[in-house]
């Protein structure tokens, strides 16, 4: 059986279209066939990042209003056996996705037996941030180190334990894992950002992991590749160890503490 992952956030640009992007890649990476949907209509990001822009033809609006057949919208990569992508319209107006049509189109990738379906949602809390937290099972809560960010991360929380179907139904709530993304240790230690201790005293979900701000993921984003396929970077690294940490691996948590400098390095720079 499919499980439904969203990679929500309340705020924007906290790089949740990447860990999207980075994040079902390595699912696929393990062997698992996954396809990740971008549910940003009238705002596409993912098909750039996954660097499949030029394939899209048909979108995920035009399979809910049936205009085209699933196979006929999903892009399969060209990288990574098993991994799809569902592009968003950038033509359309959100208001074009619909509960019944998402649904249909979640219920008919089950059927060709996906293991994972991510929903890359939206910033914030409108009707399309909604629609792709909805029928999710599991939930990546993707937040940087700042106050505001946090601080609409903990409403994207209440939203989930109470206008999901899971809170809706009675069922076992949605499962939530927190990914601290740009965390640069120097100016935690200098106060300029909040600690990764602070966040989770916060909002007291598990953490799934702490990506480092690094420039990779913006050579990486600008190259369309997803970075986790960087594995000389600390990002691409970072991001290794949280897909292994969701399929049940023990890994401990890397780039969070500032590096000492040698002699050398305290020399010449």
């Amino acid at each position: 059986m499919a499980k439904i992952i969203v990679v929500t956030s309340g705020k924007g640009g906290v790089g949740k279209t990447t860990s999207a992007a980075a994040f079902s890649t390595g699912l696929a990476m393990h062997g698992h066939k996954t396809v990740v949907i971008d549910f940003d209509v009238g705002l596409r990001n993912l098909d750039l990042i996954m660097g499949c822009e030029r394939r899209v033809v048909y979108d995920l609006i035009n399979v809910i209003h049936n205009e085209a057949t699933l196979n006929q919208a999903m892009i399969r990569d060209k990288r990574i056996e098993n991994l799809y992508v569902l592009p968003a319209s950038q033509t359309r107006d959100k208001d074009a996705l619909n509960l019944e049509g998402v649904e249909r189109v979640l219920e008919e990738l089950k059927q060709q037996d996906f293991d994972y379906i991510v929903c890359d949602s939206p910033a914030g809390i409108e009707q399309g941030a909604q629609m792709a937290l909805y029928f999710a099972d599991e939930a990546l809560i993707v937040t940087n180190p700042e106050v505001s960010s946090v601080r609409d991360s903990d409403r994207i929380l209440g939203i989930l334990q109470s206008k999901s179907r899971r809170a809706e139904s009675g069922a076992e709530p949605v499962k939530e894992h927190l990914l601290i993304t740009r965390y640069h240790p120097g100016r935690v230690s200098s106060g300029d950002m909040l600690s990764m201790e602070d966040i989770l005293d916060i909002l007291a979900i598990p953490l799934l992991g702490v990506i480092p701000e690094s420039p990779a993921v913006l050579k990486a984003s600008n190259a369309g590749t997803p970075v986790i396929l960087d594995q000389k970077s600390d990002a691409g690294l970072a991001y290794d160890d949280v897909v292994a940490r969701f399929l049940g691996e023990e890994r401990p948590l890397r780039f969070i503490k500032v590096e000492k400098r040698g002699l050398l390095n305290r020399l010449f720079g």
